[in-house]
């Protein structure tokens, strides 16, 4: 790869980095080939790039980056791929599943809306993250609920009394 390529590819990673919030690192290597493109497809189903990347060449786009990827860059050693996701625990999710059948794909960490997360223990908290949409339903059903006892109650009152007028 001649400097001219690597600084494209620099900037190309650079700029994947400024539009997500979400980015996985992980193991992919030893997956035979079929695994590999079920992994592919699977994260292609669920919105998630899969890239594999030179380390040097993302540990650069890091330091170029205007976010702070903390000790992240400490774990690109070996293989390393990234999963650029939207909801924070698909790629959690996707490794979770596919480690039931092999021991790969392994966490080497995360960055999840300014916050990272080193080694692959931390994959079940990852995999029980909520996401936005999770978060904001859950908040819209607990504001709902008290108003959906009071008219259950006027309801129940009402119904009451007309049975009591007949």
């Amino acid at each position: 790869m001649t400097r001219e390529e690597k600084s494209i590819a620099i900037g190309d990673l650079t700029a994947q980095l400024a539009g997500t919030n979400i980015l996985y690192v992980a193991d992919i290597s030893g997956l035979n080939a079929e695994t590999t493109s079920n992994l592919r497809r699977a994260c292609f189903k669920a919105g998630i790039k899969l890239e594999v990347v030179k380390n040097t060449l993302l540990v650069k786009a890091m330091e170029a980056s205007d976010k702070n990827f903390g000790d992240l860059p400490l774990t690109l050693k070996g293989n390393s791929s990234i999963f650029i996701a939207d909801v924070a625990n698909g790629p959690a999710k996707i490794i979770k599943d596919f480690r039931k059948k092999s021991d790969k794909p392994l966490l080497k960490g995360a960055y999840i809306n300014d916050e990272v997360y080193i080694g692959d223990n931390l994959l079940d908290s990852l995999v029980n993250l909520k996401s936005r949409d999770e978060v904001i339903g859950e908040i819209i059903g607990l504001l709902q609920s008290p108003a959906k006892r009071v008219i259950a109650a006027l309801l129940n009152h009402a119904e009451s009394k007309g049975e009591a007028a007949e």
